[in-house]
């Protein structure tokens, strides 16, 4: 059901489409900052109903006015002095009372004020990202979607597992919230989703039903109707029929449905197996990405690294790399695996840096792009903004920059080495197993004609509760997100050839804010600094 009021919003929203770009999802800073923007609006609600509640206790004195007249003297019109009110009232009262300016007056302030922050409120675009992000934590943590809409992040699973994630606060969502991710599934033909999100949107309009809410779009049959065809589609012909008979039960009038169940009636009676289950509905890989369950695996251990300690090649040492800068202040260095190379610097950066950096970049963040061909373009397995800091911008990034080079012991100008990359994931943030190094020499990354990248140097700059590890896919290791601390790994063997054994990619957020500043290094400017090795193997 759609109230007039909706599709005024709904038009608003796609003449907007047309000027802003789908970013809000895309970070959390964003995300923070339309919180900001729903204050202004929230300030702006309070105030109309302050107003409307006056103009409402003005009309209940009008009506407690008239009622004991009629229970009194005016219940007689005798006296000519009641013939008269009665006759006023009538022509001019009621008509000043029913065509009132003061309740349009108070509705065009509140459209006013909205009207004044709609280039800043997100579009149907982010509304479409922000669901697909929730059933990619979803899919990628194995999360109940029943648990998800009472705001529980349990497993699915019979075994009593304790919670992925407990916030501090359960927020649960309502039946129209779940309608809309399973709209956005249905609408792009996910029916595995679709029909996981629209059961529980239709179990919680059954149970609300006969109530409405101002805000929803949605209601039980719309999500009836969405469910029955996403059931039709999956091959589940009886399962469609009585969705569809019970959506004729509330609107029998509707000459589609009554349409759809004779289809449904027909093929049941030309095939009547076809109306079992129809086989197990399988998640879409819309990717194809051929390591999907490993990297999984890796993202549910949310970043644990399994018995280190027990593994002796893996150690923990202060380092000086031989330079006096750091002879005050060794690096805190974890080998955490071996082949390929990784290691993390404890402590790298403090608090103050890490929130300098942050600022600096805030400004400047676009959505993150992907190398495609010889382009770069917006993906969906890459959710995030980034901003590119030159090393000059900043005291702290002229600080960061003589500390990467003592740790590194690599040139870290421009062109050997890319600007600082800073890093800001969204709702469900995620870039799915990908190398750092280019695997074509149409890459876009050969145009700074300095090689291929030879390194990566991560920096976490900020505490993430819950996802965000990066995950090294045939490494078999899932590194969490340790504030301040710094992940160094080679790309390139010493051959120049890539190492596929660093294939990473960084988990979905499931909740927090992920922030990481990324430094990559490239072949040229490191030729005496990291020579080649002895054997063509190495």
């Amino acid at each position: 059901m759609l109230w007039p009021a909706a599709v005024a919003a709904v038009v608003l929203l796609a003449g907007l489409s047309q000027r802003v770009q789908a970013e809000t999802y895309t970070s959390m800073l964003s995300i923070h900052q339309a919180l900001s923007t729903e204050r202004e609006l929230l300030r702006f609600l309070h105030t109309y109903l302050e107003e409307e509640a006056k103009r409402l206790e003005d009309l209940r004195r009008f009506y407690r006015k008239i009622q004991a007249l009629h229970q009194g003297a005016g219940s007689t019109v005798v006296n000519p002095l009641l013939a008269y009110t009665l006759i006023k009232r009538l022509q001019s009262d009621w008509l000043n009372v029913v065509y009132s300016m003061e309740a349009s007056e108070n509705a065009q302030a509140l459209k006013n004020g909205y009207q004044r922050l709609e280039e800043e409120l997100p579009i149907f675009e982010d509304l479409e990202g922000a669901a697909r992000g929730v059933m990619r934590l979803q899919d990628v943590y194995s999360l109940s979607v029943k648990g998800l809409a009472k705001g529980k992040f349990q497993r699915v699973s019979n075994a009593p597992l304790p919670d992925v994630y407990n916030p501090s606060q359960d927020f649960s969502l309502s039946a129209d919230d779940c309608f809309h991710i399973g709209k956005v599934a249905y609408d792009m033909e996910d029916y595995y989703h679709s029909i996981l999100w629209l059961e529980e949107a239709v179990s919680l309009f059954r149970v609300s039903y006969g109530s409405w809410n101002t805000e929803d779009e949605g209601s039980l049959e719309d999500a009836l109707d969405h469910l029955a065809f996403s059931y039709f589609k999956a091959g589940n012909i009886s399962h469609a029929l009585s969705l569809s008979q019970e959506f004729l039960h509330y609107d029998p009038s509707n000459k589609r449905m009554v349409r759809n169940v004779l289809k449904y009636e027909k093929l049941l009676l030309v095939n009547p197996e076809s109306g079992e289950e129809g086989g197990s509905l399988q998640r879409p890989n819309v990717t194809q990405l051929e390591t999907r369950d490993i990297y999984e695996k890796l993202c549910q251990t949310l970043g644990s690294q399994p018995s280190q300690y027990q593994q002796q090649h893996l150690y923990c040492s202060y380092e000086t790399n031989g330079t006096p800068f750091l002879m005050l202040q060794p690096l805190k260095r974890e080998i955490v695996h071996q082949q390929p190379h990784i290691a993390l610097y404890h402590d790298f950066v403090s608090d103050a840096e890490a929130e300098r950096i942050k600022e600096l970049a805030a400004p400047r963040l676009q959505r993150s792009v992907v190398a495609s061909g010889e382009k770069q373009q917006k993906a969906d397995y890459r959710i995030s903004k980034s901003a590119w800091l030159k090393d000059t911008l900043d005291p702290a990034i002229v600080a960061l920059d003589r500390r990467v080079a003592a740790l590194t012991g690599l040139n870290t100008q421009p062109p050997y080495a890319e600007y600082l990359q800073v890093v800001n994931y969204g709702l469900g943030g995620h870039y799915e197993p990908h190398f750092d190094h280019a695997t074509s020499r149409k890459s876009p990354l050969y145009r700074m004609k300095s090689g291929n990248r030879i390194a990566t140097l991560m920096v976490y700059l900020s505490l993430v509760e819950a996802g965000g590890s990066t995950a090294f896919i045939y490494a078999n290791l899932s590194i969490p997100a340790v504030k301040n601390a710094a992940l160094f790994w080679w790309n390139l063997r010493r051959n120049g050839d890539g190492d596929d054994d660093t294939l990473h990619a960084g988990c979905p957020v499931l909740a927090g804010d992920k922030w990481v500043a990324n430094k990559w290094f490239h072949e040229h400017g490191q030729e005496f600094r990291r020579p080649c090795g002895t054997s063509p193997e190495d």
